[in-house]
C-alpha cells in the first residue's frame, strides 16, 4: 500500500546524506521530522482501523461458525422428527455458513498479516523519528562546523592565491620609488646650495686677488 511505501522511504532515508545535499539543512531536517510525524499519525490511524476491521472479521467468522453448528443441530432435530427434507435444507444452510466462515477465516489471516506489517512499520517509524529528533541538533551542528571550515579554507585560498601578495609588492614598489624620488630631489636641492656657496667663495677669492693686483700697480 502507498502508505507503507512512503513510510519505508522515510525509514530508509539517510539523514547525513540528506543534510549534506540540502541547500538549507535546518529547513530540510525540520521538514523530514514533520513528514515523519505526519506519517506516524497516519500509520497509527491505519493500525487502529485495521485492528477494528480484524475484530469485525473475527466476529463475522465466529457468527458463521456458530450458525453452521446451529443448522446441524436443527438438522438433527428434523431427523428425530423423521423430516428428512427439513434436515437436508438445514444441512445445506450449515454448509453455506461453514463456507462463509472459511472465507472470513482467510480474510482474518490476511488482515492479521496487514496489522502486523503496519505495527512493524509503526515501530520502525517511531524509532526513525526518535533518531531524527535526537540527532537533528548534532547533525546541524556538524554541518555548521563543516560550512564554517569550508568558508575559512576558501578565505585562506583567496589570501594565498598570489594576487594579494602581488598587490602588496606593487604598493611596496611605489612607496620605495616615492622615497627614492624624494631623496633625489633632496640631494639635488642640497647640491644646488653647495654650488651657490662655492660660487660665493670663488667670487670672494677673485675679489681679493684683484685688490692685491691693484695695490701693486698703485691703481685705486
Amino acid at each position: 500500500m502507498a502508505l507503507l511505501e512512503r513510510v519505508a522511504t522515510l525509514v530508509r532515508a539517510n539523514l547525513n546524506d540528506l543534510i549534506d545535499k540540502a541547500e538549507d539543512p535546518e529547513k530540510l531536517i525540520k521538514q523530514v521530522i514533520l513528514d515523519m510525524q505526519n506519517q506516524l499519525l497516519q500509520v497509527k490511524t491505519q493500525v487502529a482501523i485495521s485492528i477494528a476491521d480484524q475484530h469485525l472479521l473475527i466476529k463475522k467468522k465466529k457468527e458463521n461458525e456458530d450458525a453452521a453448528e446451529e443448522w446441524v443441530h436443527k438438522a438433527e432435530l428434523a431427523v428425530d422428527k423423521k423430516q428428512d427434507d427439513l434436515a437436508r435444507a438445514a444441512l445445506e444452510r450449515s454448509m453455506t455458513a461453514k463456507n462463509v466462515a472459511t472465507s472470513f477465516a482467510e480474510q482474518v489471516a490476511d488482515q492479521s498479516a496487514q496489522v502486523e506489517n503496519l505495527k512493524t512499520a509503526l515501530r520502525k517509524l517511531e524509532l526513525k523519528l526518535a533518531e531524527a529528533q535526537n540527532k537533528s541538533d548534532v547533525l546541524l551542528a556538524q554541518h555548521r562546523r563543516a560550512r564554517a571550515l569550508t568558508r575559512a579554507s576558501d578565505a585562506q585560498i583567496k589570501i594565498g592565491d598570489g594576487s594579494k601578495a602581488a598587490a602588496f609588492d606593487r604598493v611596496k614598489d611605489k612607496v620605495q620609488h616615492a622615497e627614492a624620488v624624494g631623496q633625489a630631489k633632496s640631494s639635488i636641492a642640497t647640491d644646488d646650495i653647495e654650488e651657490r656657496l662655492a660660487a660665493l667663495g670663488k667670487e670672494d677669492q677673485i675679489d681679493k686677488l684683484l685688490a692685491e693686483i691693484k695695490t701693486r700697480k698703485g691703481v685705486s
